[in-house]
């Protein structure tokens, strides 16, 4: 018999794991079980008199867990032997961390594996067993020769099931691995439930196959449409799946988490994911050793088949939303969020039914709007200006704000067009304004950051002026802190701005004294998430490298010492901004490493930290893009806003009159 302790603490363990909840736990012991390459999971439940559950056993027929790689399994904590490639994303490697086999406690006091391996032709047999009050302690067995095939039995004894039953455990169950054994239909996979074959069939709403015969030397495929009824626990995705079928790989549909209750699966099998490469972005195909062709994702055949497949969906999704549509202006109703139209004048009735038509085609375009995290008051605001837009009859107003802010396509501008009655331009004098405004600024950052005969320096020009215009790095933030104020001052601002209230605890960090050029906050209040930005801008004349970049650490280092900036609805994102890089390429060098997470300019990314590096050029043509559709549709000419000054003084004294300018930094109550 071993003895052996897991490399942290039993509190550490249960302290890390507490995420997890019984039914969850007991899906990432069936997920052990495929993840060592099983076919089939049976899952055994005991009741006791009482009629709760007192027993649970599960077993597969993977190929165990050696013996001699034991250590390697179950000591250190948040480790694996599973091979885990970031760049490659595939559903047959379930757990990376290799934290399943420790969450029985959520559920039960003990748990025993029993596990059969192959070594030289040979199987072996042992038996690992943890208390749920020593987590980090396990016991095994020397293992014996046996005559029996590979695989594992893991078994719950002392249950505690006053959270769940068999049915909820079923239920679970089915939302867990429904898409996962659709994946994997042809291979025959399974989970079996005290003899019967676990059912799905209540959850899928459609389901559809496609054959497609491409003529030429364009590869065939074949698309399986699953529409489910109900959110899964895994996201909408494609998954991509080679002549073969073993998988290869799998991403978010174009339709994933739209807000619209549209949760689906869309399985692609093609020749062409027999040669595939994911990593790359070149549009050429390239051939290897053998003279076979690799595609990538830029190859005209893998557009083509997914331009197919997109439009597909999109024809299914539509009946979808029309179907749903009298469901979400029911609710509208129920909530009374509609103006009190009086049902016996028949304009009134008109204007009601020119409202819903409004909201059926943004429920269209974008059924986010509408999500249940918009409350009563919001739904009520929103339906009146709706209602009072379309009485004036500036509803080009509504239009262009709706084109901008909507991700629609040629046919839902076209409807949503109609449906407003699209007129003339009018009254949207305060709009252009600020646009104008906008505009305006861009220019004279500009000017303060690549004209040096002005002599702008770090903090009294670009500093102010990012101060006032931090809307440059995103929409709805609150200014916390810029320049001055330290990492406990501004902590304090930040509790008080969340909470209006903030105590006196400070940090313990050894940076804590350092000062953020610029830190905002923004609370989003459908996705319930609060988002940050800190900004460290560098003066033109420094080129970013290696320093500047440590130094943009170190500030992410304090903040994740802070408990109050590290809640889980919290996300950060970190900006270092300057004119260039340095000649050794450092930055670029940070930037290659973390394309694979397919965001430009990322140098750093673990869990809610990013840190991007740009240069400024970057941060202008950012901004050209995104307004570039308003700059022609109004006819602004950049020469207007162009302005000759004669020192960076007089920029910052001519923003003191713009009206793009931003609410100053949080301050406390005296």
């Amino acid at each position: 018999m071993n003895d052996n302790n897991v490399q942290i603490t039993s509190t550490g363990i249960r302290n890390s794991l507490k995420k997890y909840t019984a039914l969850k736990s007991i899906c990432e012991y069936v997920w052990n079980g495929f993840d060592a390459k099983a076919t089939q999971i049976n899952v055994e439940i005991m009741r006791n008199e009482l009629e709760s559950i007192s027993y649970i056993k599960i077993s597969d027929n993977g190929y165990g867990v050696d013996n001699e790689l034991l250590n390697d399994k179950f000591r250190p904590f948040f480790q694996s032997e599973k091979i885990y490639d970031p760049n490659i994303k595939q559903s047959d490697i379930h757990g990376k961390n290799g934290v399943g086999r420790l969450t029985f406690f959520t559920f039960a006091s003990l748990a025993k594996w029993t596990t059969v391996y192959s070594q030289k032709d040979k199987n072996y047999e042992y038996s690992i067993t943890i208390d749920s009050n020593e987590l980090n302690h396990y016991k095994a067995t020397l293992p014996i020769e046996v005559e029996k095939p590979a695989g594992t039995v893991v078994e719950f004894v002392n249950v505690d099931s006053e959270d769940f039953t068999i049915e909820m455990i079923k239920e679970q169950l089915c939302k867990e691995f429904c898409w996962y054994l659709e994946l994997n239909e042809e291979k025959g996979y399974q989970i079996i439930i005290n003899g019967e074959k676990l059912d799905y069939a209540h959850l899928i709403l459609e389901k559809d196959s496609v054959d497609v015969n491409q003529d030429g030397d364009k590869p065939q495929y074949s698309v399986k449409f699953i529409c489910w009824k109900s959110k899964l626990t895994e996201y909408s995705k494609y998954y991509y799946i080679d002549s073969s079928g073993k998988e290869k790989q799998k991403e978010n549909t174009t339709y994933n988490n739209k807000g619209d209750a549209f949760y689906h699966s869309v399985f692609i099998k093609s020749v062409l994911f027999d040669n595939f490469d994911f990593t790359s972005n070149s549009e050429n195909e390239q051939l290897d050793v053998n003279r076979n062709v690799i595609y990538t994702k830029r190859s005209n055949n893998f557009l083509l088949m997914m331009h197919e497949i997109n439009q597909m969906l999109f024809n299914k999704r539509r009946p979808f939303l029309k179907n749903h549509v009298s469901d979400v202006i029911e609710r509208l109703e129920i909530s009374s969020a509609f103006p009190n139209f009086d049902e016996k004048d028949p304009l009134l009735n008109f204007r009601k039914s020119q409202v819903e038509e409004v909201i059926s085609c943004l429920y269209m375009a974008e059924p986010k709007i509408f999500s249940s995290s918009m409350n009563k008051e919001q739904r009520k605001t929103f339906i009146r200006l709706i209602d009072l837009i379309m009485e004036s009859g500036e509803v080009d107003s509504l239009f262009e704000i709706l084109g901008e802010i909507l991700d629609m396509d040629s046919n839902e501008r076209d409807e949503l067009a109609q449906i407003l009655n699209y007129s003339s331009l009018s009254n949207i004098t305060k709009t252009i304004n600020l646009l104008k405004d906008r505009f305006a600024a861009i220019e004279d950052l500009k000017q303060l950051v690549f004209n040096s005969e002005l002599k702008a320096n770090e903090v009294d020009h670009i500093q102010k002026m990012i101060e006032s215009h931090y809307w440059i790095f995103g929409e709805q933030y609150n200014l916390v802190t810029a320049a001055e104020p330290n990492f406990e001052e501004a902590l304090r601002r930040y509790m008080y701005h969340l909470h209006k209230e903030y105590d006196d605890n400070g940090i313990e960090h050894p940076d804590k004294l350092k000062q953020m050029d610029i830190f905002a906050v923004r609370q989003n209040i459908h996705s319930d998430t609060i988002d940050n930005i800190v900004v460290e801008l560098k003066h033109p004349n420094i080129n970013l490298g290696e320093k500047q970049l440590s130094q943009v650490k170190k500030y992410m280092s304090v903040i994740m010492s802070a408990d109050e900036f590290n809640a889980p609805n919290m996300r950060w994102e970190f900006y270092l901004i300057g004119n260039g890089f340095s000649s050794d390429k450092y930055i670029e060098n940070e930037i290659n490493n973390n394309k694979s997470h397919g965001e430009k300019s990322l140098v750093f990314k673990v869990n809610n930290y990013k840190i991007y590096v740009k240069t400024w050029s970057e941060v202008f043509a950012e901004f050209q893009i995104r307004y570039n559709y308003l700059l022609e549709k109004l006819s602004f000419r950049k020469e207007k806003f162009q302005q000759n000054y004669k020192n960076a003084d007089e920029i910052i004294a001519m923003q003191q009159n713009n009206t793009a300018k931003m609410p100053e930094e949080v301050r406390l109550d005296a």
